[in-house]
């Protein structure tokens, strides 16, 4: 009979192929340590202070910090008042690269972070949730002599969140406070080579607009992107592992396609999960590098919340689907030897009705282990969850798409609610590799309940099932090493993108940890595609016919009785099939 690859393939070749596919998973973890830069790079700004003196404006006029058209400066405020030059003539501009660089689209995205320094005055300390209103423009260009374009503009609210760590006495006027980072601005490509920045702080007292905010001396921009080597380095991987994952994906499906029976269960998640590969796998960015798509992380957003999910789902499933009934054989004395019957052999039962055979509740097992239905209650909170997430995402870079200074941070119910997301998120992603590691814990219990059996078997049986089984757990303690890796994974990738937000956690992400993770996934959804393929070995007619029912012809005989010929089919199912069940999951 056929079975799966990993079943029929020789201990031999299967060592030369979890070799391989080692060495391929430490040369993605080296193309990151060894060849690629660091994922992102951060270059702080400081805001230069431009004097407004035009009294009736026409249009938007934009601020150079520097260059042949710069702005009339200021040095401080104290210089301000000495002119005479109100706040709301004050602009805050910062050109963004610095002198004598250029942006390129290799940098996939802009991410601006703002802190204000903040003096400490007796007379003008910070507010109890004092909010500062920002009115910020954003402008590019692609050469240093034309006219700057408009990109946004927008009016913008910030809560200061600001500590004096000493007594607030006139000993100490002109410390500065310890505020946070604030969110700024977020742009999902860099399509242009030079952006400017324009801020201003408009003052209105009898509508308490900036009243209350201390006083401010200067404002800080950090501004970070993805390095264009790590990008070019991500691309190539992306480029590589496309045909890969879709080259065996097809295979895979072919051949399950050959087989007379329809496809079962979890031989449709396999394919499900092959496809939600290479869907994250298309490297789509490439058309990032012509275009200014700047939707393209809200995409890629999205793309790696239907690979998660479909991820998610596969481990329950395949789990589940492996885990052993209660009972794998059925032993039923017969004269003076012993029968041992595999229970999904049903038509023994018609063959031998005089041994008066009862089939167990396999049968009914193998049905409902087919139906998607059954797992409902275990990937239903997968999908809900990754739904939320995916709300989530559109609040904020939903809206950025049109507002790149939106941030749901900004607000106290937002960052309430987007801490409450990535907390949750974070638990649900351990109690699911805790859930997780139960199911396989299930499984190795029931297994090794089962190896009570095999001393009953004939020799080579018997190695072969042990071989069955040792491979099947091996298999499944992979598993726990990627689900492991890929919760691990997403929590730090949930807090790094958090400190930025609110400044108290330090994650720094290595691009090894990014491209050895992302090769895992690829090398495993290519492994298991490979070993659950059908196999083109095909056991001889003797061999074939002894693998459920076996006995002793009697006291004195030790060789194997083949009792029937008629199990299975070439295309039935595979050998782990035959040995496992469905436990309730419950």
């Amino acid at each position: 009979m056929a079975g799966a690859i990993i079943e029929n393939m020789s201990t031999k070749k299967l060592v030369i192929v979890g070799v391989i596919l080692l060495l391929f998973q430490a040369f993605a973890f080296m193309v990151g340590g060894l060849i690629a830069p660091s994922p992102t790079t951060a270059v702080h700004y400081l805001a230069v202070k431009c004097v407004d003196i035009t009294k009736h404006r026409v249009g938007t006029k934009w601020f150079m910090p520097w260059g042949p058209n710069q702005c009339d400066k200021i040095q401080s405020f104290d210089e301000a008042m000495a002119k005479k030059v109100e706040a709301n003539n004050i602009v805050f501009a910062v050109h963004i690269p610095l002198p004598n660089k250029e942006m390129s689209p290799w940098f996939q995205f802009m991410l601006v972070i703002l802190q204000f320094d903040i003096a400490f005055k007796m007379y003008n300390q910070i507010d109890e949730g004092a909010m500062a209103m920002i009115d910020v423009g954003l402008a590019y260009r692609d050469d240093t002599v034309s006219e700057w374009t408009e990109m946004a503009h927008s009016f913008e609210q910030r809560k200061l969140n600001c500590n004096f760590t000493t007594s607030k006495t006139f000993e100490n006027e002109g410390r500065y406070y310890e505020c946070d980072l604030l969110p700024f601005m977020e742009v999902g490509s860099v399509a242009h080579k030079y952006y400017l920045l324009n801020i201003r702080l408009p003052v209105n007292e009898r509508k308490k607009i900036n009243v209350g905010i201390g006083e401010i001396k200067d404002i800080r921009l950090v501004s970070i992107h993805q390095n264009g080597g790590f990008t070019k380095v991500w691309f190539a991987m992306k480029t590589f592992l496309t045909p890969s994952i879709l080259i065996i994906m097809i295979w895979y499906w072919r051949r399950i396609t050959l087989m007379s029976r329809p496809p079962v269960l979890l031989e449709k998640v396999i394919l499900a999960l092959g496809i939600s590969m290479t869907f994250i796998n298309i490297p789509v960015e490439w058309f990032s590098i012509g275009f200014n798509w700047t939707w393209m992380l809200l995409f890629g957003d999205i793309r790696q919340g239907i690979f998660y999910s479909m991820l998610l789902s596969f481990w329950i499933i395949f789990c589940g689907e492996h885990l052993m009934e209660t009972q794998l054989f059925e032993a039923l004395a017969v004269g003076r030897g012993e029968v041992k019957m595999c229970e999904c052999c049903v038509s023994a039962i018609k063959i031998f009705p005089e041994l008066d055979l009862h089939p167990t509740n396999d049968s009914k097992d193998q049905t409902e282990r087919n139906r998607f239905s059954v797992y409902w209650k275990q990937v239903g909170p997968i999908v809900f969850g990754s739904f939320c997430l995916f709300i989530f995402d559109m609040c904020e870079r939903g809206v950025q798409l049109t507002n790149p200074f939106y941030s749901i941070w900004a607000s106290d119910v937002g960052t309430e609610l987007a801490m409450a997301f990535i907390i949750v998120a974070g638990i649900c992603a351990c109690l699911y590799f805790l859930f997780l590691c139960f199911m396989v814990f299930q499984v190795f219990r029931n297994i090794s309940g089962k190896r009570t059996s095999l001393p009953a078997m004939s020799k080579a049986r018997r190695l072969h099932y042990e071989g069955l089984i040792f491979r099947f757990k091996f298999l499944m303690l992979v598993t726990l090493t990627c689900a492991a890796m890929t919760v691990i994974f997403f929590i730090i990738s949930q807090v790094n993108e958090g400190h930025w937000h609110w400044g108290e956690h330090t994650v720094q992400v290595n691009s090894a940890f990014f491209t050895g993770i992302y090769g895992m996934w690829n090398l495993y959804v290519f492994a298991i595609m490979f070993l659950y393929a059908p196999s083109h070995k095909r056991y001889g007619d003797g061999q074939s016919s002894g693998q459920c029912i076996t006995g002793d012809a009697g006291g004195n005989s030790g060789e194997d009785i083949q009792l029937t010929t008629t199990i299975t089919h070439v295309d039935g199912p595979s050998e782990i099939y035959k040995m496992t069940g469905k436990e309730a999951q419950e």
